[in-house]
């Protein structure tokens, strides 16, 4: 992968664009890294992403683009190539520009928000060995949610539930689940407190947006000790009702913060691969520093220096 401009740029795109906190966490990566590779917030509402690709995107020395709401899916045409797992989610949230041996631009498309999951989970001791276990619920049918089932499989839960406003909406998560080999129940999202109630989950991720499930802080149960973690992927504001209501029974929170980092990290490993000091050929011990360097950066508790995930 050529990277021949000695200065290197990235960006995340997306509509909105100005709350994104990207820039603070790939900022502290490159810093660490001593790379010359600058990081902005470029607004591209989806009307406008042919003019930004065919136009400013298409100027020399970048290295990779974030991508976020509304460009997830609408961004896939203009790939060259896409890992697997974007081809089988159907959204990407990355974009890695490079160079062909004809010295030809070439764009490939990742999906890094499964390893923000998977790994802000683990975090917190989720994860299921042979065979596969548990129930996996998922709030939201979006191109998040996508993520979140495809996170599930890579976690060998046993079985996923969609809760959504509109089952017929979440039906089309079907052939996903079906191709990750993830039995799938959908569930209207007002039947979620009837299956906490009755004990039936064991994670649960919010993909829904900001302020989107403060009306199912009515359906939780009073308490118990034994519950669900949760994993809320909208950070702002936070703590959210949610994740607020969840914490006051003493259940685990985990805040999307900490996805929005994990996924960052492997995006900080793309983008500076052929670079002078590519993040994933780091010792072990140098790459947790720079990790560290990045959740400080968004005020996450780094390991060992306390701190609360509500904040």
């Amino acid at each position: 992968m050529s990277r021949r401009a000695a200065h290197l740029r990235a960006a995340v795109l997306g509509s909105p664009i100005s709350h994104s906190k990207s820039p603070q966490l790939h900022s502290a990566a490159y810093q660490h890294l001593g790379v010359d590779l600058s990081y902005t917030r470029i607004e591209v509402p989806e009307s406008a992403l042919t003019g930004f690709l065919s136009g400013e995107g298409a100027e020399p020395g970048w290295a990779g683009w974030s991508v976020t709401m509304p460009l997830k899916a609408a961004m896939l045409p203009h790939m060259t190539t896409v890992s697997r797992r974007v081809d089988l989610l159907g959204v990407l949230n990355t974009v890695v520009v490079a160079e062909d041996e004809q010295g030809g631009r070439t764009l490939h498309g990742e999906n890094t928000d499964v390893d923000g999951i998977t790994n802000a989970l683990r975090e917190q001791g989720v994860t299921r060995d042979e065979p596969a276990a548990g129930v996996f619920a998922v709030l939201g049918a979006g191109g998040t949610a996508a993520a979140a089932l495809a996170a599930a499989a890579e976690l060998n839960f046993a079985e996923a539930r969609v809760y959504a406003r509109s089952p017929e909406k979440a039906a089309a998560a079907a052939p996903l689940a079906e191709q990750l080999g993830l039995p799938l129940i959908i569930r209207r999202l007002d039947q979620l407190g009837e299956d906490l109630h009755g004990n039936l989950l064991d994670v649960v991720v919010s993909t829904l947006p900001p302020r989107a499930a403060d009306s199912l802080v009515s359906q939780l149960p009073p308490g118990g000790p034994v519950a669900p973690a949760l994993l809320d992927v909208a950070y702002d504001p936070w703590p959210s009702a949610l994740a607020q209501a969840w914490a006051e029974r003493d259940w685990t929170v985990i805040s999307g913060l900490d996805m929005l980092l994990h996924q960052a990290v492997k995006q900080v490993e793309l983008f500076t691969t052929g670079t002078p000091n590519p993040a994933d050929k780091l010792p072990f011990e140098d790459h947790g520093a720079m990790v560290d360097r990045m959740r400080a950066a968004i005020g996450l508790p780094v390991p060992g220096g306390g701190g609360s995930p509500l904040g």
